[in-house]
């Protein structure tokens, strides 16, 4: 499942077969999902000249009957309205609609009845309704996803429209795949199992025709899982480079911010770091920052040896080979300034917010027992002056999750710190993160405690020791998706939706997928 890939396509396919110059119009979400796989030389050479949002088109009424439009919209009232007004006076000399999820009957009426002056080429559905970050990962960037917390009896009137979206991009995903999966959810949370039981019926009864794809040798599996089962891993430090980037600075939509973190030049405020774009990126995107700084320096001097074979410029051929390898130099000159900034800037912050030392302490409350240890470590971090007040909240967190049970009294004593070294946080926060995401709330063996396999490997590796005291910390998703390979994942933990689940072609998937695990050389 490469996601880029499957966008790109999509992408291509709007923009090759319509000839002439364009104007591409975006919604808010949809310009995210183009931006991420599409750069603009890209789509200036398929003949765009013009890349609006459908909002502000809206305002002008400028006639450029000249330009062919492409719409590509996500299927909301909204747009459709923005859509219906426009068509009324039409502006362009053509228009091509293309929709990123499946638009309902009512949808296509008002569409029909708005083009009275017959501009429309084209109305498709290209189910491409999701941010396609890398080939593996998407996200939906859902505002106010904090809503899905509230408990069900509350059932504020956001929550239902956060549930569509998430369904809808599920269902993008999967039409994009010509899939069905097999659903699971987790049995602790509400929201998970709203979201699963809402996926089947759209899979499996009122879109049934349009997800009636021919069945393949492995099942997919859709699992809906709650950030509640593991809150631990949000609140560590982290120490690879995409990670530390996103921790530090942010990424949004593939692109870094840097014009909070320091002072640069209009063009450097913002940069791209797409492992898709950038070769150096998509190679070192998981390695240690210790190895990182290493490999930045080994870029350094490549590029030095090629600025120095610029300056030896003597005759026509060298600078005819100058001129023709220009574009390159450039793309390698902007590349290593991007990565020595991010670098040095995450190296200012690990060492004013004394990092290391604070991450070897949240290591130990993630990883090991030991409770009055973790307490005076704690304790010393909270009455350190070189500790920011957003570290002490989130050591604070970490040992109320890992002793919630154990040592209330001493807890206390923490929040009781807590609020007088950082009184902008109060202790309410860390009551609230037990109520939401404590133990009684959980799904899964968070700590490795409960289950006799995880906690036999949790003392093997405390025995081995471990290679970075770092990154010793595995997220519960790795478990999990161990026990799914393994066909361990309990039904009474994640139960299935409906009754489309067969047992014995999953078991046949799951040898199959064993299989072809064992014979990769790689491990994603």
């Amino acid at each position: 499942m490469v996601l880029v890939s499957s966008v790109r396509d999509y992408i291509n396919r709007m923009l090759q077969d319509i000839s002439g110059m364009k104007v591409l119009i975006l919604d808010s979400q949809t310009v995210s999902v183009v931006s991420v796989v599409y750069s603009q030389s890209e789509l200036l050479q398929k003949e765009v000249f013009l890349v609006e949002l459908v909002d502000s088109i809206s305002m002008s009424k400028e006639s450029m009957s000249h330009l062919k439009a492409v719409y590509f919209l996500r299927p909301t009232s909204e747009n459709i309205q923005h859509l219906k007004r426009q068509l009324a006076k039409p502006r362009f000399g053509e228009y091509n609609l293309f929709f990123s999820n499946m638009l309902n009957t009512t949808q296509l009426h008002i569409l029909a009845d708005s083009d009275e002056h017959e501009v429309v080429q084209q109305v498709q559905e290209f189910f491409a309704d999701f941010v396609a970050i890398d080939p593996y990962h998407f996200t939906l960037n859902t505002p106010s996803n904090h809503m899905y917390m509230l408990p069900a009896v509350i059932d504020p009137p956001n929550l239902q429209s956060y549930c569509d979206r998430i369904v809808d991009g599920i269902a993008a995903i999967f039409l994009a795949f010509k899939r069905r999966p097999v659903i699971r959810y987790s049995r602790t949370s509400d929201i998970a199992k709203r979201i699963a039981h809402e996926a089947s019926k759209l899979m499996y009864q009122q879109e049934s025709g349009l997800f009636d794809f021919r069945r393949t040798e492995i099942s997919p599996l859709l699992l809906v899982i709650d950030r509640r089962d593991d809150p631990v891993t949000p609140l560590l430090n982290q120490w690879t480079y995409q990670a530390m980037v996103h921790e530090l600075i942010g990424i949004k939509d593939n692109k870094v911010d840097l014009g909070n973190v320091g002072k640069f030049s209009k063009d450097q405020q913002e940069v791209v770091l797409s492992s898709e774009q950038d070769a150096f990126f998509k190679a070192n995107m998981y390695e240690n920052f210790g190895d990182i700084g290493m490999n930045i320096k080994r870029m350094v001097d490549d590029f030095q040896q090629v600025a120095k074979s610029n300056q030896n410029i003597q005759t026509i051929e060298d600078m005819a080979k100058f001129v023709d390898n220009y574009p390159e130099y450039r793309k390698m000159q902007g590349n290593v300034s991007k990565h020595v900034t991010l670098v040095t800037e995450m190296s200012k912050i690990v060492e004013e917010r004394k990092l290391m030392l604070v991450s070897q302490t949240e290591q130990e409350l993630a990883c090991n027992g030991g409770q009055g240890a973790a307490f005076e470590a704690v304790t010393n971090l909270l009455n350190n002056e070189s500790v920011s007040d957003i570290d002490r909240l989130r050591l604070v967190m970490l040992y109320a999750l890992r002793y919630e049970k154990e040592s209330p009294v001493q807890l206390m004593q923490l929040f009781n710190k807590l609020a007088s070294r950082s009184p902008k946080y109060k202790p309410g926060l860390v009551q609230f993160l037990l109520k939401q995401a404590g133990a009684d709330r959980r799904t899964g063996d968070l700590y490795g405690n409960r289950d006799i396999l995880n906690f036999a490997r949790n003392m093997a590796r405390g025995l081995k020791g471990v290679e970075n005291v770092y990154t010793q910390h595995q997220p519960l998703l790795f478990q999990t998706m161990e026990s799914i390979a393994k066909g361990r994942l309990r039904d009474v933990d994640y139960p299935f939706v409906g009754n489309h689940f067969q047992q014995g072609r999953f078991l046949k998937d799951l040898e199959e997928a064993q299989r072809i695990a064992r014979s990769s050389t790689g491990v994603v």
